[in-house]
């Protein structure tokens, strides 16, 4: 069975691989290509160079969403984590009812992130009513905040449920003996727990800071990007120069703003899983 598999493997690799090869790399190439170019259709193409890398930067929004995307990632990515890792603490003690919690706090990762938006939208907009305007007419604050809270009500759950899978791996002898050389329950946790579960770091920092630096859709359908564009998140600004705006010129300026993006979010994760990495321990 084992000589069989071996020789016949490429024909099972082959309709997964051409999928691949179909759906992502072909595209994602024709892509790069594009970003060079001035089009209204892929038919129409008229090669500028690196003209619409140029423009990118003259553009404003591209700018404005970039820190805003940026702050945002910080924050959420911080808070997410922080907040997933202490009900994970909390749900590894030996409580009644820790199952049902744990069902309940990943509940929201289930629902998609479009209805997710539209739900928050109408929470906070019957709040903010009545306390002052609708989320849309408000500074874009509010916005930012009400994308914080939208994020971290739906990944916490999910991020937790790592975190408990990292602790419940943590060696019982290593916590007894940090106990009976006299470490209290912080000690135990900054010099044990922690360093113990930090694959786990890896893998939740991993998934925060990028679901957070490519934040589309409860971006479209909880802002909109109002007001006046203020709270654009960075695939919604790219999304919004591709389709929103006329003329040619746009769609490449569009497909150059997706290159930088891209790239960007490959550099920072990257970067991020050097360093959490290298704080690794080995078990």
């Amino acid at each position: 069975m084992e000589k069989a598999i071996k020789k016949f493997w490429p024909v099972f690799v082959l309709p997964t691989l051409a999928a691949f090869v179909i759906g992502f790399v072909w595209p994602f190439l024709w892509g790069i290509g594009l970003s060079f170019c001035k089009f209204t259709t892929v038919k129409n193409v008229e090669f500028v160079g690196i003209q619409n890398y140029l423009n990118i930067w003259i553009d404003n929004t591209f700018t404005h969403a970039f820190w805003f995307t940026t702050a945002f990632t910080v924050v959420s990515t911080v808070l997410i984590n922080v907040l997933g890792f202490t009900l994970a603490l909390l749900l590894t003690r030996k409580v009644r009812g820790t199952n049902v919690f744990r069902t309940v706090y990943f509940m929201p990762n289930l629902i998609g992130g479009v209805v997710l938006g539209y739900i928050w939208n109408t929470l906070l907009n019957g709040v903010l009513t009545i306390l002052s305007k609708p989320l849309l007419q408000l500074d874009a604050t509010y916005g930012f905040w009400g994308l914080v809270i939208l994020m971290c009500w739906q990944q916490i759950g999910y991020m937790m449920i790592i975190y408990i899978a990292g602790l419940q791996n943590v060696p019982p002898d290593l916590i007894e003996a940090a106990r009976i050389d006299g470490a209290n329950s912080r000690q135990v946790l900054a010099r044990v727990k922690i360093p113990m579960v930090m694959p786990s770091v890896t893998i939740c920092t991993f998934l925060t800071l990028t679901n957070s630096f490519k934040l589309f859709d409860q971006n479209l359908s909880l802002t909109g990007g109002e007001p006046a564009k203020a709270s654009q998140m960075l695939a919604l600004n790219i999304y919004d120069t591709f389709y929103a705006r006329s003329g040619a010129q746009w769609k490449g300026i569009g497909q150059a703003k997706a290159v930088v993006f891209f790239l960007a979010v490959v550099v920072i994760a990257l970067v991020q899983l050097r360093i959490t990495r290298s704080k690794e321990v080995q078990q």
